[in-house]
């Protein structure tokens, strides 16, 4: 039955922008990938009513539209997605992926303490699950502080 629901999956659900049609499983039932910190746009075929996700705590899904939902990474690691429709019935069962962002961040050892910045072109702190907890509670009390400033 769940070869039946990737199959059917791997013809309903495509990625990326509305002019782009890549399907999510593509080759052999490969996870769907989306970097930590980052969301992605995901376009199914039949209308969605309710997701699914198994560890909310790696990923988030959200139905934008019946047609449209948005994955968001929270955390490393792999998790699954299932997709309803309004009477209950699997749309999609597949799994999700969440990878670190290796472009333009760099990753610096104090001894054990370690940090994070993005440089591009200019190094900035940026908080990454694994950082040093005092490094990461000064980058997210700066992001507050700059963010209570804007209102």
């Amino acid at each position: 039955m769940r070869t039946k629901f990737a199959a059917i999956f791997a013809l309903c659900l495509s990625l990326g922008s509305g002019l782009s049609a890549v399907p999510a499983m593509a080759e052999g039932g490969a996870p769907i990938s989306v970097n930590v910190n980052m969301a992605r746009i995901l376009r199914i075929n039949a209308s969605a009513a309710t997701v699914i996700v198994g560890n909310p705590g790696i990923a988030d899904v959200t139905i934008q539209d019946p047609k449209t939902l948005i994955l968001t990474g929270k955390s490393y690691g792999q998790t699954n997605l299932i997709v309803l429709d309004s009477a209950g019935n699997p749309i999609a069962d597949t799994i999700v992926e969440v990878m670190q962002m290796q472009a333009g961040v760099t990753t610096v050892y104090q001894g054990q303490a370690r940090t994070s910045l993005a440089c591009a072109p200019v190094c900035q702190n940026i908080v990454m699950m694994g950082d040093d907890p005092g490094f990461s509670s000064q980058a997210v009390a700066s992001s507050n502080i700059v963010g209570a400033m804007s209102n």
